[in-house]
């Protein structure tokens, strides 16, 4: 009768070390990476309101069109990271990922930038695909020469620059200057010959891209603890551009008129002018 109590008391130890040694190989829950658990690294915030605005306060409206340069250092957030990795994202995969859930809408690429014709995200990526015919030769005997197709798919991290499309007005009720961003565009960096040649994508209507901005954090140089998002990017302008076109009877570009220097000047003038008019209206 001992020998059959003590067979039993050693079944239900070992039996008790096998299940504590299963538990131990299975995580429930993963460690916190950071001073404390983060979720799934997205603020659960709504975009900033625009504040209210009638037709009839509206004095004076100019439109302009800006591109931002992701290669410059104050804008590097856009691009980076190129792995999205920490809960971190760059601007393009954020939008890709919001045309392939649908949360967003692509507009076709027109002569007068408007959000005419919608794209789905399988007509935005097959855009993108290059197909070259090229003529190759064999590296061994007798070295004949054969035709041979390269594809190349959507490579994100050639988007490295961003149009903006925004709106200046003068609220007379606030008698205030103000901005609203219309629509966002992305573009490709692609070299042919040698040379440095923009593509751009498509268009984002920027209202409706805002509350997928809002959830999306970006990397603050200066606090980690402060928590800021692609919307607060834009609503608080931290970015640099320049200014590449402005309304105009003949609906021209900068470059089409000015290059080199002069392209440079004339954006300076432009955003000038929008500085000066403001200053002389409070002039006394």
């Amino acid at each position: 009768m001992k020998k059959l109590i003590i067979i039993l008391s050693a079944m239900a130890m070992l039996a008790g070390f096998g299940s504590s040694s299963s538990h131990a190989q299975i995580l429930d829950s993963h460690p916190t990476d950071g001073l404390f658990e983060d979720g799934s690294g997205f603020v659960n915030m709504r975009p900033v309101p625009y504040p209210p605005f009638r037709k009839a306060d509206l004095m004076w409206q100019k439109r302009l069109w800006r591109e931002v340069d992701f290669r410059e250092k104050i804008n590097q957030y856009f691009y980076y990271p190129i792995e999205p990795h920490n809960h971190w994202r760059s601007f393009i995969t954020i939008i890709t990922d919001a045309l392939k859930e649908g949360s967003i809408t692509a507009y076709d690429i027109s002569a007068t930038d408007e959000f005419l014709v919608p794209l789905t995200y399988q007509e935005v990526i097959s855009r993108q695909t290059d197909t070259i015919h090229q003529v190759l030769q064999r590296p061994y005997p007798p070295y004949e020469d054969y035709d041979t197709v390269i594809y190349s798919d959507f490579d994100p991290t050639r988007v490295k620059r961003l149009r903006i499309k925004e709106d200046w007005y003068f609220d007379k009720q606030r008698s205030q200057m103000m901005v609203r961003i219309i629509g966002i565009c992305p573009i490709m960096i692609k070299e042919r010959d040698g040379l440095e040649v923009s593509e751009p994508l498509f268009w984002i209507y920027f209202p409706e891209a805002r509350p997928i901005l809002a959830r999306a954090l970006i990397y603050n140089r200066h606090n980690d603890a402060m928590r800021l998002s692609y919307d607060d990017a834009f609503w608080k302008r931290m970015f640099n551009s320049f200014i590449y076109k402005e309304s105009n009877v003949f609906d021209r570009r900068i470059s089409e008129y000015a290059t080199g220097l002069d392209a440079l000047y004339e954006a300076e003038r432009i955003k000038n002018e929008l500085f000066e008019f403001e200053h002389d209206l409070w002039e006394f």
